[in-house]
């Protein structure tokens, strides 16, 4: 079974003819995040798979909920972990729940990365879509610009995580689905903040 590498990660006591390697004194290591297959010898690279940092915003989805302790999907190999006290004043969830939470620490267990997130607040109804993480900051943009734009002219409220997950809720949230989608597609491309705003302002 493929296990989770991250840069840096030895994949072998042994040169390896592939990828994403590098070696050093005779030994394989990751120089991306992947997956590694010890038995074939395969490294399948997850450059726009989002790598978790600290005191990063996400959003991620319930798929367990037991004794205060919940179990996030976050669209990545990276489980998340909220864990809850009796006293505390976080919201109560549940399967299927839609949350925001932040990035307290990074933990490795055997091949595993499990995240423990706090400050959680459930995103009630509203759309869900998910994008490149590796296009966030582009739909963010500098100084908000970018999020800000889209806000405005679609009268949606949008939050973005991280990792890769959007939620909008309200407004126009066709036109706010397509406006980040091709932010997406056109983010490498000079002039997308003007395409967008004309693209905005022509849909109103």
């Amino acid at each position: 079974m493929p296990r989770i590498v991250l840069p840096g990660d030895k994949l072998a006591d042994k040169p390896l003819r592939i990828d994403n390697a590098t070696l050093e004194d005779g030994k394989s290591y990751a120089t991306v995040p992947g997956l590694f297959d010890d038995e074939k010898e395969s490294f399948i690279p997850l450059e726009s798979v989002w790598y978790p940092r600290m005191e990063d915003s996400v959003i991620g989805i319930v798929e367990d909920a037991r004794n205060g302790v919940y179990t996030v999907a976050l669209n990545s190999p990276f489980k998340g972990l909220i864990i809850t006290r009796r006293d505390s004043n976080g919201p109560e969830l549940e399967v299927g729940d839609v949350v925001e939470s932040i990035v307290r620490s990074v933990k490795r267990e055997s091949d595993k990365i499990i995240l423990i997130l706090v400050r959680p607040r459930n995103l009630h109804e509203g759309k869900v879509i998910t994008v490149k993480p590796s296009k966030v900051l582009r739909i963010i943009g500098k100084a908000n610009t970018m999020i800000k734009l889209l806000t405005e002219g679609t009268k949606s409220n949008i939050v973005v995580g991280m990792n890769g997950i959007v939620w909008i809720k309200g407004g126009n949230v066709p036109l706010a689905v397509t406006a980040i989608n091709r932010i997406q597609a056109e983010a490498h491309v000079a002039g997308l903040t003007e395409r967008i705003t004309t693209m905005l302002k022509e849909s109103q």
